[in-house]
């Protein structure tokens, strides 16, 4: 069967069977619409949330990352991995035990303010719409390419998608969509990476192949990946950094903590039935995750190394462009992979000097996509790999929408400026700004703005730099007061979002280069999208200093500070 044929069947299957799913566990509460009525299975929940926190930037992006830019694209790996080891060991128990639907209802309770939870909004909405953009990216790439419709057309479906389960579904409906996303996804990063690793290493294993000889050869394949490209004079892939060590490290950090500070992924450990459910909940998630992101560095390495194979079958002979494969045409197409012959000999030239480099466009996120092709594997496996990339950035996409949503109709409306609406009221309310969230996301992903199109790590700095402190400082500190935690929200995000702006002309990862031209102009040599961790800094320096003025929390919220801190019969806390 043709490729497009099956392409047609595993992607609108998958759409039939998240339809499916939308309409049987609809929400009929906002219970169900905002936490899925506190009642879902820690082992769902887990599978759940890895769908919700995979999304096109780990399916799609972060393999193509390290595939360009190899042991530096490890703070990926690092930071995402561990900020959400942070999210369940530090953040996730105790937000579950306090009981609220949102991340800015905790904040505006734990700072008894009204002007805190709505500071907390803003910020969710800023982070959450910059990170939605990056997956309707996704969704158009993946049906640009494999459905070969327009990116607009392919946005717009992705759209409608979204919009049935979620409007439908709220809560309730994602989370049991998530968990059909999460099989589609794993199955389809894993099954393609077992084959390349097979054709590569002889290892069915790819996290072993990696680190493996290449078949017939006593040559291992890190070590002939690290001879192809300094031949053609890029920076060896085992230690290629991303700038300088101090970059690295705030890079990593600003992952880290962002990631510990995403609504909607905090949002899923309310689903759940009790504090113990949220920790068995996130020891799941974590054997969920892991799965992918120990095969996302074979993934990204391979797809390197047929990349560079198949441009250039022997050392020294390249492909002449009037040969290249079919693969190399159909992303052509999409606009994605670009070709000038800029000597005029008709052969393909992909070296680092950007004068002779006539790849004059490799888009990363075509990596995981392509990688099959490029390994010439069966035309099922290609339309698998499609199908989970449209699943993983629906399934965050749907869960950031509900986070904007639910921080509008529950903070804003319910909580600060129509507190008498009903239930049916505030649901309809959910229902109607999920719709015009959608638009908006459609919107940004046709007309994304400049600071925010290059990627999705910007997202991780602003929840870093904003929401992430106000959580710590509201779990483990009694004395932080309203005033102080508004302060630092606004101090850590401003500085942030002034920063990037400020720099926002060079911060993108462009084909294979990555832009540190201006580096010199940084401070003390920081990545804009690494900035959120200086931003964080900013936020609890600033709270603490205006806390020093404005005095403690008043008694009651400290108590309150000590209920969801200690277990059910523990003694009185105390900050010693």
């Amino acid at each position: 069967m043709d490729l497009k044929t099956l392409t047609y069947i595993f992607v609108f299957g998958t759409f039939a069977l998240y339809f499916a799913i939308a309409w049987w566990a609809r929400a009929s509460s906002t219970s169900e619409f905002y936490v899925a009525g506190k009642g879902v299975h820690p082992i769902l929940n887990g599978m759940a949330t890895g769908a919700d926190w995979m999304s096109a930037a780990s399916f799609i992006s972060m393999a193509g990352l390290i595939a360009f830019l190899g042991y530096g694209g490890s703070v990926f790996l690092m930071g995402w991995t561990g900020g959400y080891v942070l999210l369940a060991m530090l953040l996730a128990p105790y937000l579950r035990k306090h009981g609220k639907y949102t991340v800015p209802e905790f904040i505006g309770d734990r700072y008894y303010s009204q002007t805190a939870r709505i500071v907390a909004v803003i910020c969710l909405i800023i982070a959450s719409l910059t990170y939605v953009i990056g997956q309707m990216k996704g969704i158009g790439v993946a049906f640009g390419r494999f459905l070969e419709v327009d990116y607009a057309i392919g946005l717009f479906i992705g759209m409608g998608v979204v919009w049935v389960y979620a409007v439908l579904g709220g809560m309730k409906g994602i989370t049991y969509t998530q968990i059909a996303q999460y099989c589609v996804m794993i199955f389809a990063y894993t099954v393609p990476a077992v084959f390349i690793s097979l054709h590569l290493t002889g290892h069915p294993l790819p996290q072993i192949g990696l680190g493996s000889k290449m078949v017939g050869t006593d040559t291992y394949l890190l070590d002939k990946l690290d001879l192809v490209v300094t031949d053609l004079g890029f920076k060896e892939y085992t230690t290629a950094k991303l700038g300088s060590t101090l970059n690295m490290f705030a890079y990593t950090l600003s992952l880290m903590i962002g990631t510990a500070g995403l609504p909607h992924v905090i949002m899923r450990f309310f689903t759940v039935p009790s504090v113990k459910a949220a920790r068995s909940s996130a020891g799941w998630a974590l054997v969920f995750i892991a799965i992918l992101y120990t095969v996302a560095p074979a993934v990204g390495a391979m797809a390197r190394l047929n990349l560079h194979n198949t441009i250039q079958p022997a050392p020294g002979e390249n492909l002449a462009y009037d040969e290249r494969p079919q693969w190399f045409k159909n992303w052509e197409a999409t606009g994605l992979l670009k070709f000038e012959d800029k000597n005029g000999d008709g052969k393909i030239q992909y070296v680092a000097d950007k004068d002779k480099n006539e790849m004059v466009k490799v888009d990363r996120d075509i990596m995981v996509l392509a990688n099959p092709e490029i390994a010439n594997l069966p035309n099922w496996v290609i339309a698998l790999v499609a199908a989970g990339g449209l699943a993983a950035a629906l399934s965050t996409a749907a869960g950031l929408l509900l986070a904007i949503s639910s921080s509008i109709s529950h903070d804003l409306m319910k909580g600060v400026f129509v507190q008498g609406i009903s239930e049916r009221g505030e649901l309809l309310a959910g229902r109607i700004v999920m719709t015009l969230s959608i638009l908006l996301a459609g919107y940004l992903g046709l007309n994304p703005p400049g600071f925010a199109a290059g990627t999705v790590a910007l997202a991780f700095g602003l929840a870093a730099s904003s929401i992430f402190p106000a959580l710590m400082m509201g779990i483990f500190s009694k004395n932080i007061g309203s005033k102080a935690a508004v302060a630092g929200m606004v101090a850590g995000i401003g500085v942030t979002l002034l920063y990037v702006f400020q720099h926002h002309g060079i911060m993108f990862i462009k084909g294979t280069e990555f832009m540190m031209g201006m580096e010199k102009n940084w401070f003390f040599g920081i990545d804009p999208k690494a900035f959120g961790a200086v931003g964080a800094i900013v936020n609890f320096a600033v709270a603490y200093l205006v806390s020093k003025v404005t005095g403690p929390a008043p008694d009651h919220i400290q108590h309150m500070v000590e209920n969801f801190r200690v277990p059910a019969g523990a003694g009185a806390a105390t900050d010693h």
